[in-house]
């Protein structure tokens, strides 16, 4: 049950009630005070104080202050009159209850106004900031266009200045050329007829016809002026070049690239992708990361080490499905079927892995061993013994100097002796 507090002193003005309430030792917040019109309440459990006003008040304009052990509220009456009393007297316990839930109604659809006014505020300012920065870029977008248009002007005077400069530049030069070729050609002429009058003694109707020939209209010198300008080609016109390139994966130039092994690795790739893509219900819950056949497989090593064996299978197994090119992954699985017994699989994934292993280099001798040996292992425990030594023998070969091997043969051998005397 909660303690009601009794003890509180008020006093009031025309327009305002001052109400002042103890805490007694309790530690009050604004979420402990509600008021309403009609309707003031202070819940600090465990005590409660709970009062229905003489006449209404404006509760948006009313205050409360917690300081010094007290509250201190002031209440701004709604109409200027004096109270006969703080609370409203001779109010039956129905009354008392509609008042109670009219006030705790008021105050939910304020806070509803207030919240759907505040929704509308921050929708507004959105629109309003949006509305600015499309005005904003707008004026850059213009301010740019503005300095384009400007650069375009000032480039296509500059532009017409050179070519007028290069007319009267070519002008000029075909002058000084003319002008040249006259002074060459005039010493020519006088030569030239110097020579004749001492070889020839012109007739008096040939040398006529030939001054006529020379003289006339149809004469063609390749000394003349007119033939030269004629001859002179047209400038050429101004013109854009579009260029289209090839378009490619790769970011060398197609004359440094090797295109067989470019294509084979985007088949590689696009196979990647298909296996990944495809719909296994295996790879469903699997996150983005796991599916990686590396992820996978230090996944299935770190189960072998500690003796998980049927949940490193089921993680080379997924690893095999992104891809089936790795031979480690089926020497890994090798193992683990060994250690279940499950000797038949252990020998197809035994031999995958050397088929894998091709060509057999520097490289691989230590994977190629390990798969001869882990095979041979599985034949002698299916107590197909010679296919077993035919096995170690040839890792002894990929490996000479491994003493273990070495033991491990001459045992077999002695089983198929054995074998051989009993039978």
């Amino acid at each position: 049950m909660p303690l009601w507090l009794r003890e509180h002193s008020w006093r009031q003005t025309l327009t305002a009630v001052y109400l002042s309430l103890p805490l007694r030792g309790a530690r009050a917040t604004p979420a402990n005070i509600f008021c309403g019109e009609q309707y003031l309440k202070v819940s600090i459990p465990p005590f409660l104080f709970e009062a229905i006003l003489y006449a209404p008040i404006d509760d948006t304009n009313s205050t409360a202050k917690i300081g010094n052990g007290n509250i201190y509220f002031t209440l701004y009456k709604k109409e200027p009159a004096m109270w006969d009393s703080l609370t409203l007297a001779n109010a039956d316990k129905e009354k008392l209850q509609y008042l109670r839930e009219m006030a705790v109604l008021k105050a939910q659809e304020k806070a509803k106004e207030e919240t759907e006014a505040k929704k509308f505020t921050k929708q507004e300012n959105k629109k309003y900031a949006l509305e600015a920065t499309m005005k904003v870029e707008e004026a850059e977008r213009k301010r740019i266009e503005e300095l384009k248009e400007k650069e375009w002007q000032k480039v296509t005077k500059e532009l017409e200045l050179w070519k007028n400069q290069q007319k009267d530049g070519d002008k000029y030069k075909s002058i000084q050329k003319k002008g040249e070729l006259r002074e060459e050609i005039e010493p020519l002429k006088e030569r030239k007829k110097e020579k004749t009058n001492k070889t020839r003694i012109p007739k008096e109707g040939t040398s006529k016809t030939r001054l006529k020939s020379t003289k006339g209209d149809g004469s063609c010198s390749i000394f003349s002026p007119t033939l030269k300008e004629e001859q002179l080609p047209v400038p050429r016109a101004a013109a854009t070049i579009k260029v289209n390139f090839t378009p490619r994966v790769f970011p060398t130039a197609l004359r440094e690239s090797h295109i067989a092994e470019e294509e084979e690795w985007l088949h590689k790739q696009a196979e990647a992708r298909r296996i990944i893509n495809s719909d296994l219900s295996e790879l469903k819950d699997l996150k983005e990361e796991e599916k990686n056949p590396d992820w996978l497989k230090d996944k299935g090593n770190k189960m072998f080490a500690v003796g998980n064996y049927l949940g490193a299978v089921h993680a080379y197994n997924l690893a095999v499905k992104l891809n089936n090119k790795l031979p480690l992954l089926y020497l890994n699985r090798a193992a683990c079927h060994l250690k279940l017994r499950n000797l038949h699989k252990a020998i197809e994934d035994s031999s995958k892995a050397l088929e894998l292993l091709t060509p057999p280099v520097p490289d691989n001798e230590s994977a190629r061993v390990k798969a001869h040996v882990r095979r041979g292992t599985a034949f002698c425990q299916l107590e197909l013994y010679t296919e077993g030594l035919q096995d170690y023998e040839a890792a002894l070969k990929i490996d000479p100097k491994n003493k273990n091997i070495e033991k491990d043969a001459e045992k077999i051998r002695h089983l198929i002796q054995g074998t051989i005397q009993s039978s």
